[in-house]
């Protein structure tokens, strides 16, 4: 004898299940929120600290506002976006999420010294180590604790005054970026990726001894076939493709391993290969030639291969700084070109202060350009100045919470009290949206004035001007790239007096990568 069992009887079965389970599930969640709310509140009367005053909901989880974010990034838009938010909610400090993580957001100066400095110890970098590491693996830019520190004493001497100050060695890199210019006959250009050669060049002689010599092309003359190195071919676009994945992998937190496609994994590889050439350099030489390499100065991959022989310790370090080498001083000349290119009174205002300096034309005294005397330029120290307030290398940055804590303000009804900051939990800090804070700068913050930077305020500004990140992890290569960049920018016044604007849009659209460079290029004129 069969027994059949209806449809509608397996319904309810399924139907009865299933509700059990909703059940529970709800229950689950109820007893979490009631267990968080009771350990929140403990925690605010142990550390005498308020919650967070301003909340911005972002969609489910802040799914929405992840992709808000990634869709505003690949049009150029997200940092300005960012900074935006705060005017919006009228609060320097707020939480939100974002791919389910929960977050707080701080253009606050006292809070970004708290976390990079008197502070330092409760934050860490958090899950920068993996979002990173397919690219930069271990160094510097991704690594805490001893592995942090380790890296910084290998860096340091690499970037004493004495390696800082050789200026010399930047002029017949200028030279060949002079004949790129000369080549352009007047016509506007896009001189950013010129920017980006230079640099390459500079960095790679400066920190492995031998420059890769990017811009040496036939389109100017200059025999290449002594100069090939492995994976230098679309180095460049591979470099900066991978770190576009990286910025991606940043902003999307906990979900960062859903960022991954083929065209990232094959830019890593070129970038490795090219890495691996200077890797294999350093290798190939001996104690005895290592050591005498040493007498003629301290190279970076020399140095560091008399302490391993493992080449992924060697590429990983040399990737680290060969990033901060190159692109920030390249986004640094491109941003500051811009500018100038639609300031012509700052033009040639800073013309005066190089040719009384230093002279023009045929008259140039390149001799006299060293260290000391662009020091010495207040005008042209005015001009980076206000480019980087403007247009900081790194517009925002993150920290994690590694224990229970607070940040000295954004908490209460004011938003001026202590607030809560949980273990695990991600700051992120707009030093963009801080550098054109009109409470530090006046209401013509968004506009290129270097003549703030002679005036009383600008120098109470404190932790309200960053550009180089601050505390025990302050950039090490500060002098190095604001001497490189003060002395491409005085040798362009020198030799080409007239600088013509391309009319380009205006704010211009900003590529957010690790570092920020423009999405658009610069195109100027120079004759």
């Amino acid at each position: 004898m069969s027994t059949q069992i209806s449809s509608e009887q397996v319904f309810g079965v399924v139907h009865q299940y299933l509700s059990k389970w909703w059940v529970i599930l709800i229950l689950l969640v109820v007893v979490y929120n009631i267990s968080e709310w009771i350990t929140e509140q403990w925690l605010l009367r142990k550390l005498r600290c308020r919650p967070v005053r301003t909340y911005i909901t972002d969609g489910v989880y802040g799914l929405k506002f992840m992709g808000e974010m990634l869709s505003m990034k690949a049009k150029g838009t997200m940092v300005d976006y960012a900074r935006e938010r705060y005017d919006i909610i009228d609060a320097d400090t707020f939480k939100f999420r974002i791919g389910g993580s929960k977050m707080v957001s701080t253009k606050d100066p006292e809070n970004i010294k708290a976390m990079l400095a008197t502070q330092f110890n409760d934050f860490a970098l958090g899950l920068r180590h993996a979002q990173f590491k397919p690219l930069l693996g271990d160094g510097i830019f991704t690594l805490d604790g001893e592995g942090w520190k380790h890296s910084r004493a290998m860096l340091r001497p690499q970037f004493a005054r004495e390696q800082v100050s050789h200026v010399r060695l930047l002029e017949p890199h200028f030279q060949v970026l002079a004949k790129h210019i000369k080549k352009s006959r007047g016509a506007p250009f896009d001189i950013q990726p010129l920017f980006f050669r230079l640099t390459l060049d500079s960095a790679t002689e400066f920190l492995f001894g031998a420059s890769v010599n990017s811009l040496w092309d036939e389109s100017v003359g200059m025999e290449t076939k002594n100069f090939d190195v492995d994976g230098k071919a679309n180095f460049a676009e591979a470099f900066n493709g991978a770190q576009n994945w990286l910025a991606s992998r940043a902003i999307t937190q906990k979900l960062y391993f859903l960022v991954t496609a083929p065209s990232f994994r094959r830019q890593i590889a070129q970038v490795h290969k090219f890495a691996d050439f200077y890797v294999h350099k350093a290798l190939e030489a001996s104690p005895e030639e290592l050591e005498e390499k040493s007498k003629e100065g301290y190279i970076f991959s020399y140095e560091l291969a008399k302490q391993t022989r493992n080449p992924k310790i060697l590429r990983d370090q040399l990737l680290n700084i060969l990033l901060a080498g190159r692109d920030t001083t390249a986004g640094l000349l491109s941003f500051t070109m811009f500018e100038l290119s639609k300031n012509p009174r700052v033009w040639n205002k800073l013309k005066e202060e190089v040719y009384q300096s230093f002279g023009s034309g045929d008259d140039c005294r390149i001799s006299d350009i060293t260290f000391e005397s662009l020091k010495k330029c207040e005008y042209l120290k005015a001009v980076l100045n206000e480019a980087l307030r403007m247009y900081p290398s790194v517009p925002q940055n993150f920290r994690v919470a590694t224990r229970n804590t607070c940040l000295p303000r954004g908490g209460g009804p004011s938003g001026m009290e202590p607030c809560l900051i949980r273990k695990g939990q991600t700051v992120v800090y707009s030093i963009f949206a801080t550098h054109r804070d009109p409470k530090f700068y006046g209401k013509d913050a968004d506009e290129f004035r270097p003549e703030r930077w002679f005036e009383e305020t600008t120098r109470k500004l404190g932790w309200a001007f960053l550009p180089f990140n601050g505390g025990p992890r302050i950039c090490l290569g500060q002098q190095f790239a604001l001497t490189e960049a003060s002395y491409i920018l005085t040798r362009l016044v020198q030799e080409f007096p007239n600088l013509g604007d391309n009319k380009q849009e205006y704010p211009p659209k900003k590529n957010s990568h690790l570092t920020m460079s423009h999405m658009d290029g610069v195109f100027v004129s120079l004759v």
